[in-house]
């Protein structure tokens, strides 16, 4: 798969600081990346591995915040390309490797990072996606245990583990590394005050006393429900999504 001019469009993220190109038709980045590299707690200096960094939107926000050294692991090598040409345009240098995470390269493996960041596929098996890229980027084909085994194994002694799911799998998330990794925080994200969380923030510090902490929710909306055209963003939620702003748990 390869796209060409055609198939592209080139969209804004952040306000418009930064503008990446993304495939018209196929997985498309939204919130959620942006969401994911706000909570990544990372400081100048260190270095960020992305799974399954698509056309590298988690790790490219998170640069355009602190100065980090970007990796990023890619089964899609088309996307890869995306990636590697979206850091290149925004200034910042991203190594982007093309590979099945449950089959790392050997030098990968030898290899340990200060953060790991990850936005694993939402969705079972199940009736595909006529979009191959869509369906490889939404539907667990790899399951999520080998995502956070890699994970753990490339995050450092001291290193911090930043995930974003769906509440759906929040039970398997801490399972899997409640064994592994010592503090875990969650942050639900819900759409308004009062509405159920659908998604969630999990941040998990290897070297730490073990606990878990369940904060208080990030609420993307203001009122109770859409009321008016136009954006109805809270505070939090524009500091994020327009101003790349760090999220505090």
């Amino acid at each position: 798969m390869h796209f060409g001019p055609e198939d592209l469009t080139h969209d804004a993220f952040l306000g418009g600081k930064l503008h990446l190109w993304q495939p018209r038709k196929g997985y498309r980045a939204a919130t959620d990346p942006v969401l994911l590299a706000a909570s990544c707690p990372a400081k100048s200096g260190q270095t960020v591995l992305e799974l399954g960094c698509g056309v590298g939107a988690a790790s490219i926000c998170l640069r355009s915040r602190i100065d980090v050294h970007l990796s990023g692991i890619e089964v899609q090598p088309a996307y890869s390309e995306l990636a590697r040409r979206n850091a290149s345009e925004a200034g910042f240098e991203m190594e982007v490797i093309d590979a099945d995470l449950a089959q790392l390269p050997a030098e990968l493996r030898a290899r340990s990072f200060d953060h790991v960041i990850l936005n694993p596929p939402y969705y079972g098996p199940g009736t595909a996606s006529p979009d191959e890229g869509r369906d490889t980027a939404l539907r667990e084909q790899t399951p999520l245990s080998s995502w956070i085994d890699t994970a753990l194994r490339r995050a450092g002694p001291k290193g911090c583990i930043s995930i974003i799911h769906l509440t759906d799998r929040l039970g398997d998330l801490v399972e899997l590394l409640n064994s592994r990794a010592g503090l875990i925080e969650i942050k639900p994200i819900a759409a308004r005050a009062g509405k159920p969380a659908r998604r969630v923030l999990l941040r998990a510090q290897k070297g730490r006393a073990a606990r878990t902490i369940l904060h208080n929710p990030l609420v993307l909306h203001d009122g109770l429900r859409h009321e008016r055209d136009g954006d109805d963003h809270s505070q939090a939620a524009t500091s994020i999504l327009r101003h790349g702003s760090s999220l505090e748990f």
